[in-house]
């Protein structure tokens, strides 16, 4: 039988054990088709206490075992996504509307891999001796937080659910998990399913799907100490400023407005190619996607009609039902957010070179040409397939423009000369730079995290950025007499 084949979880939350939510149930429905795949448990802010109450004890323990017993905890979940990841990945493909390369990716690529490098960590030195001008042994020692809180949202649910889960759980913390109710099996029971098979003992994970009342119960109950949150600029904003008056850490990756800066010697087909990618992969709907092209003026006429012959030929379907390169968008909403922002800037003087319609939550893959920079497809987060072109003529003009918006999360730039684009990326805020890449690359062992209105800076990925996130550094003395002072 497979992980989410044996219903037990179903109209269920995961707090120790798959147990009745307070907050009853609801459906949850493919994009594609409008189907219902599951009923899912719904929780409330009393199970936020609850579930606050119990991680807090089994904390307590977890943090005490060996780490190598974390550390077996975190490679057995590793390989449990590898081996049921054809089934993974078909809900993944059918509850968030994802291509299945995408899926597999979010599967093999990152929760497995995040889940070994998590092992790794539960080995990661116990801290640093310092020097002290006393007669003593100075130290610093990494301590887990104790509950860390998990908000993780529809787009990636796989990956921005274990990106932060693996690591809190492998260095000695327990997690209260809400995951988007829009993508709660694949982003949520999912991961419950595979730490239980995995040996994590009862009470570490509790998965909790619900709204903003759930969220909110989550960043001010006093037992999570911790919290990681992606999603929203608006939601971040909100999140941060309910934490900072409890006095909790917040580590926040939000929204992107991230250019691709195109430079006069770049190969332009590939440019087009690469381009195409960063905006219409998955339907637009990630942080890092390609949302602004600027491109240098003497290419722009030549590379807009590349762009917009990729765009044109790409299939937009189900990606449950045959071989396309653009799946749904999440909801109505979300669609008729995208629609808005196409014919608003439209309205202010950009010109349509290709797409602009949708049907049900198919929206076509849209190029944008001449944009103004006050038209919201340049201004704006699109979170849809939608590649708004704007030209300059020199590299001057080119840094004032990418670096000319609050974001700060992507960069990617193409040319030749990669001393150039080095140069140019210096001037440009940005959390991650791709110089001859597209804007959405992520790996487990790299540090991730925006910069202005994109985040709090690098929280995930990477040793370093996971000791920052999910301990606190204690600073220990050992002296081997008691001294004598003049008291």
């Amino acid at each position: 039988m497979g992980l989410l084949d044996d219903r037990v979880w179903e109209g269920k939350i995961f707090s120790g054990s798959w147990v009745d939510g307070s907050g009853g149930t609801y459906a949850a429905i493919e994009p594609a088709t409008g189907a219902e795949l599951a009923q899912v448990g719904a929780a409330s802010p009393s199970d936020v206490v609850k579930a606050a109450e119990r991680a807090a004890d089994a904390q307590r323990d977890w943090a005490q075992r060996p780490y190598d017993e974390r550390a077996r905890v975190l490679r057995r979940a590793a390989q449990l996504f590898v081996e049921h990841a054809d089934e993974l990945n078909d809900w993944i493909v059918r509850e968030s509307g994802a291509l299945r390369p995408f899926a597999e990716f979010q599967t093999l690529a990152v929760a497995s891999e995040e889940c070994w490098e998590a092992a790794a960590l539960a080995s990661a030195p116990y801290g640093e001796m310092l020097r002290s001008h006393q007669d003593r042994l100075s130290m610093t020692r990494h301590l887990p937080v104790g509950v860390v809180g998990v908000i993780s949202p529809f787009n990636a649910p796989v990956i921005l659910s274990i990106r932060a889960v693996a690591p809190a759980l492998a260095l000695g913390n327990a997690v209260v998990l809400k995951p988007d109710p829009r993508t709660a099996v694949c982003g949520g029971v999912a991961l419950a399913r595979i730490f239980a098979e995995a040996g994590l003992p009862e009470g570490l994970l509790h998965v909790l799907p619900g709204g903003a009342d759930v969220g909110e119960a989550v960043v001010v109950d006093p037992l999570i100490r911790v919290i990681a949150f992606t999603g929203s600029t608006r939601a971040g904003r909100a999140i941060a400023a309910a934490a900072g008056h409890h006095l909790k850490r917040v580590h926040l990756e939000l929204g992107g407005n991230s250019a691709l800066v195109i430079l006069d010697d770049a190969d332009l087909e590939k440019a087009a190619s690469t381009g195409a990618f960063g905006s219409f992969n998955h339907a637009g709907q990630i942080c890092m996607a390609t949302s602004r092209h600027l491109v240098a003026a003497t290419v722009a006429r030549d590379y807009v009609e590349a762009l917009a012959e990729h765009a044109a030929r790409l299939p937009v379907g189900d990606p449950a039902g045959g071989n396309v390169a653009l799946g749904p968008l999440i909801d109505a909403k979300q669609r008729d957010n995208v629609h808005r922002v196409v014919t608003e800037s439209l309205s202010d003087g950009a010109r349509l070179v290709t797409g602009g319609t949708y049907e049900s939550l198919f929206y076509r893959p849209t190029v944008l040409a001449d944009v103004p920079l006050t038209a919201p497809a340049y201004a704006e987060e699109i979170f849809g397939p939608v590649a708004p072109v704007v030209t300059f003529d020199t590299l001057d003009e080119a840094a004032r423009l990418a670096a000319g918006t609050e974001y700060g999360l992507s960069l990617g730039i193409l040319t030749r000369d990669v001393a150039k684009a080095l140069t140019l990326a210096d001037r440009i805020p940005s959390g991650l730079v791709h110089i001859n890449d597209q804007t959405v690359n992520d790996e487990a062992v790299a540090p991730f995290g925006g910069v202005g209105d994109s985040g709090t800076g690098a929280r995930h990925g990477g040793t370093r950025a996971n000791l920052e996130a999910f301990t606190e550094t204690q600073w220990l003395t050992i002296r081997a007499e008691q001294p004598t002072y003049p008291f």
